[in-house]
């Protein structure tokens, strides 16, 4: 059962743009709550303001009427003059301050500006202002009967930090919105950046030819992908590499193949005709005992051109395709046959043979080619233990494969030529065509099977086969 919700990652598109519609609703839902917040305050100062208000007209009004006393409006002056109240004068109507919260004011007529002020207020224009300042007058009257006036400076400046302090808070809280998306954004940039510089340097290394980079880029989506598709893409070219210089191989092998052949068909005519030759003068000259030495010269150069005849017949065998006929060997008859032939020699040369065989099923093999793939082994053996050693054959069986390995204690192979003994034409002695292991690894291919080799100068070399129990 699929799950309900997909677990593929976020493209770069997909989260640049989460990123700005969170910072969106994040910074508007702060400027909302800053908002409501400032309106709230600002509607309970403008509350205690007019209460205050109130309560002062209320006391002034006492005042102007004689209903109150003098030191209870001082009183309750000096209380709301810090809560915004600059001012508060009581002014009869002989244009006299009667009362005020500046004592220096009490007692003194009041200056054009204020009668100009007054005489706005009678025309129903009660506010004047002046910078931060208001100045309210307020008629009293009373039983319509007129006792003066109320002068009120009330100052603005508790609304203006209000509102300065709104702003700043708004201005703040959006620099540190856009700060956070920034930071944010600066992060996956480099999240980005960075493997995108990886990138950039292992194309320019595959575009050098270096396909085996090892490009380590630990990043999901998009560039994850992309480094994961320029692996493969290297991984191909690496393979076409491969190919094309195989093919390369394949091409000249083949031209100097079809021309070999030829050379040796037209080099076995004139051997033949050697051959039949020195048979043909050495059978005269036998007739008289003198020319033994002549004999003797001519039975080597016989021996030279039999050993020339087999090169080229080997060379043709390994030219025309391979008919393997499969059947069911037993596995015991076929190795015991395969000691036997190489027991005398092994003795001749003073090798030691060892064996450790596991009886196993019945092989399906073609008998014949495969015991030519062993001898051809067994054979680099003994030219690489001239003065003998210890040749050891082991067979066993796992996981449902079969394995034949054959090690000598001879004088090994070296790295550089190790890795082309599997080549056709190349030999490490300076006699044979060197097909003799690459005619095996065929024979061995051709059976499903596969051939590796292990070797180390002056230390041995050590041959394994793998084939499978039951026919492919």
């Amino acid at each position: 059962m699929s799950p309900p919700f997909s677990s593929k990652p976020l493209t770069l598109k997909q989260k640049l743009v989460l990123i700005m519609v969170g910072l969106f609703f994040a910074l508007l839902s702060i400027l909302l709550i800053l908002y409501y917040q400032a309106e709230k305050n600002l509607y309970r100062n403008l509350q205690d303001q007019i209460t205050d208000l109130s309560k002062v007209i209320q006391v002034g009004v006492e005042e102007v009427t004689g209903a109150s006393d003098e030191k209870r409006l001082k009183a309750y002056l000096a209380q709301l003059r810090a809560k915004g109240i600059k001012e508060i004068s009581i002014i009869s109507n002989t244009d006299e301050i009667v009362a005020s919260t500046n004592p220096e004011k009490t007692g003194s007529s009041i200056n054009p500006r204020k009668k100009e002020m007054i005489i706005k207020a009678e025309l129903g224009e009660p506010v004047t202002a002046e910078g931060r300042t208001y100045n309210v007058i307020i008629p009293v009257i009373t039983n319509n009967e007129h006792y003066g006036y109320l002068h009120l400076q009330i100052n603005t400046e508790d609304f203006s930090k209000m509102l300065r302090s709104n702003l700043y808070k708004r201005i703040l809280v959006t620099l540190a919105i856009f700060l956070l998306g920034t930071i944010i954004i600066v992060f996956l940039s480099a999240q980005y950046t960075r493997p995108i510089q990886d990138i950039i340097i292992a194309v320019r290394k595959i575009m050098a030819g270096d396909y085996k980079y090892n490009l380590t880029v630990n990043s999901s989506g998009e560039v994850g992908e992309l480094s994961k598709n320029i692996e493969r893409m290297a991984q191909i070219l690496e393979t076409q590499q491969r190919l094309q210089e195989n093919l390369r191989k394949a091409e000249h092998l083949a031209t100097v193949g079809q021309f070999a052949r030829e050379v040796a068909h037209e080099v076995r005519n004139p051997l033949n005709f050697i051959n039949l030759t020195i048979d043909h003068v050495r059978a005269r000259l036998s007739r008289d005992n003198a020319f033994q030495k002549e004999i003797a010269l001519l039975d080597t150069v016989k021996k030279e051109v039999h050993r020339l005849d087999g090169l080229v017949n080997n060379f043709l065998e390994y030219a025309r395709p391979l008919r393997v006929n499969k059947r069911e060997t037993s596995s015991e008859s076929f190795f015991k046959e395969l000691i036997d032939l190489i027991r005398t020699k092994a003795d001749s040369t003073g090798i030691q043979l060892k064996t450790e065989f596991l009886s196993l099923p019945p092989l399906i093999i073609d008998a014949d080619l495969f015991k030519t793939c062993l001898m051809n082994i067994i054979g680099n053996s003994f030219e690489s233990m001239p003065s003998g050693g210890l040749l050891t054959i082991r067979t066993w069986d796992e996981d449902k494969n079969y394995f034949i390995e054959i090690s000598d204690t001879g004088e090994g192979i070296s790295e550089e030529d190790l890795g082309r003994v599997f080549e056709p034409f190349f030999a490490t002695k300076q006699h044979g065509l060197g097909l003799g292991l690459s005619t095996a690894k065929r024979i061995i291919e051709e059976h499903g099977g596969s051939i590796s080799i292990k070797s180390k100068k002056a230390e041995g070399t050590t041959v394994r086969i793998c084939l499978k129990l039951k026919e492919v």
